[in-house]
């Protein structure tokens, strides 16, 4: 599993690297909810223009550290979304996005119930990201977005998400 979240990670770089020199190149940062893990996380996102109408956008949510009854969870989650431009306006910009997702938890406890002894276990899997955004034309180099996805992986997670993207060039 390693090896393949290495690979995916190695192809996003590379991809994202050669792309960095297309036109209107995008970084962002937002905040987003999960209704898996009912918590908020914080983002970081890239988007590379491909054609007028298609772009890849790379992302990873880091969801805050949960603590309930002893258990401490750790989620996080990588992307790799394409989003499609169906409406381009000169206020905003509306999308429809696909993708790949790669989700990872740890869960852990420390002297659980005063029998001592720390546990702790850890997952990831791959998922299919299905959703939609809107980008706010607020003036050529800052874009206030919104988006929402539906992850498809065991039982599903919606995730709500709204940042900023500054255009690069």
């Amino acid at each position: 599993m390693k090896k393949q979240l290495f690979f995916l990670s190695l192809f996003t770089i590379l991809v994202s690297s050669s792309l960095l020199a297309q036109k209107n190149t995008k970084i962002g940062a937002f905040m987003a909810y999960g209704s898996e893990i009912e918590n908020l996380g914080l983002g970081l996102n890239a988007e590379f223009d491909l054609t007028e109408k298609l772009a890849l956008s790379p992302s990873f949510i880091y969801y805050l550290p949960k603590d309930e009854y002893g258990f401490k969870a750790n989620w996080w989650e990588l992307n790799a979304d394409a989003h499609y431009y169906f409406l381009q306006e000169e206020q905003i910009n509306v999308y429809g996005l696909g993708g790949l997702n790669y989700s990872h938890i740890k869960v852990s406890y420390e002297n659980a119930w005063g029998y001592g002894g720390d546990y702790s276990a850890s997952d990831g899997r791959f998922g299919l990201n299905l959703g939609g955004g809107i980008n706010f034309n607020l003036n050529e180099k800052w874009l206030p977005f919104a988006e929402i996805k539906y992850v498809l992986i065991d039982d599903g997670q919606l995730v709500l998400g709204a940042g900023i993207k500054y255009v690069i060039n």
